[in-house]
């Protein structure tokens, strides 16, 4: 009997279109020998719906259409099995499916709020979980992290957008007093290069912060790395077992990766987005093998290896560095949890091709669910029986709801 495996993508994102494009691609890759693979696209006003037709990206096109032909759903757990039903008046299950497989991008989806979902109601689910998530989502929280493990990261500061519109100037001198221009202002819980600006002065510095925070309340502001070369790699596993992939070399015209030259195309306007973030329009801005020394390689390696435990990281994920090559200096960057297109290109020099490395991210989701379920969760006894208090507690709770509309 084949495995049911309920591939989730888009959601309230800025990176909605990618997460579309990196699960298209990897429904296709899947062995359908071994999977049964059910789409399940939440649009961006967070409805979920269902159907062979979101398996063809030109539907995407047209959402009129999409909703016509696709059944909006809820996933939930009943009787034993997680079903996708149908919403109105007629419900009925359209659906039932064995695994979760998350591949979305950004917040809302990436950042531990589907995983967390997904967690609540006993699902087996492929990535890392919630805490893992949120981390991989939260560049602050994730440097900070790193930080206390000894990890090599650039000079950084954070704040609140709040803190900033408070006193602005204050704040440009705070950031000015700690860290040397140039820097780069990145919205904190983003990716794919959204909102990222770099500064060279402080005019630029203010333009770079209003900028970031139309997208995020939390800034990260740090030194742009001199002699820059941007490497990544991707492992596959935990922290208890995981390979590392090829090393690739991000080769950009700008200060770093800009959005445009990710998914439009040597960063050139009034482009189209490619059809996946691994194709090789979108890679011909990398160079695999990276043209790095072995030393330097190794650090890599090394640095990824201790960060898959420090950021207890599952499934596939990609690490990103920046080196200064004049000084042989390695830093890592951040973590993407659900890199685009899954990292599979960094896979294929080691001759493990995409079919492959879904089949083994299936695997450790299994792994983890077994782990997951082997521990104590909740107690059978209920503390609450014989309980007398009386409705001592519930003071104040009438006519909350209405409130709360």
């Amino acid at each position: 009997m084949k495995i049911r495996v309920g591939v989730i993508f888009g959601g309230e994102s800025v990176e909605h279109e990618v997460s579309i494009i990196s699960a298209v691609q990897a429904m296709y890759k899947m062995d359908t020998n071994q999977y049964e693979v059910i789409p399940i696209y939440i649009t961006k006003d967070r409805e979920w719906y269902t159907g062979e037709c979101l398996k063809d990206i030109e539907i995407y096109k047209d959402m009129a259409l999409l909703k016509r032909n696709a059944k909006n759903v809820v996933l939930y757990y009943r009787k034993g099995e997680f079903v996708l039903q149908s919403k109105g008046l007629l419900r009925r299950v359209v659906n039932t499916i064995d695994i979760a497989f998350p591949i979305v991008h950004g917040t809302n989806v990436e950042d531990g709020v589907l995983q967390g979902y997904l967690q609540s109601i006993g699902i087996p689910f492929v990535g890392s979980d919630v805490y893992a998530s949120v981390v991989g989502q939260d560049k602050v929280f994730m440097k900070e992290i790193l930080e206390c493990e000894n990890l090599p990261i650039v000079n950084y500061t954070w704040f609140f957008d709040h803190e900033y519109l408070e006193d602005p100037e204050k704040e440009i001198k705070r950031i000015l007093k700690k860290l040397e221009l140039p820097v780069i202002v990145k919205p904190a819980k983003l990716g794919s290069s959204v909102g990222i600006s770099v500064a060279h002065t402080e005019e630029e510095l203010k333009e770079a912060i209003d900028n970031a925070i139309t997208y995020d309340e939390k800034i990260l502001v740090e030194e742009l790395v001199k002699n820059l070369v941007e490497v990544n790699i991707s492992t596959l596993g935990n922290h208890e077992n995981f390979e590392l992939s090829e090393i690739e070399e991000v080769m950009s015209a700008e200060d770093f990766l800009t959005y445009q030259e990710k998914y439009l195309g040597n960063g050139k306007k009034g482009g189209t987005i490619t059809s996946s973030k691994g194709s090789k329009n979108a890679r011909s801005s990398h160079k695999i093998p990276a043209s790095i020394d072995d030393k330097l390689k190794e650090e890599v390696r090394r640095v990824a290896s201790m960060a898959v435990r420090a950021l207890n990281s599952s499934g596939v994920a990609r690490f990103d560095f920046l080196i200064d090559k004049k000084a042989k200096k390695v830093y890592i960057n951040e973590v993407n949890s659900i890199p685009g297109s899954l990292a599979f290109y960094l896979w294929e020099p080691l001759n493990k091709d995409y079919t492959e490395l879904l089949d083994d991210m299936i695997n450790q989701g299994i792994k983890d669910y077994k782990r997951r379920i082997s521990k104590i969760h909740s107690f059978e006894t209920n503390i609450l029986e014989g309980y007398h208090g009386g409705a001592k507690g519930l003071k104040g709770t009438k006519g909350l709801k209405g409130k709360l509309k």
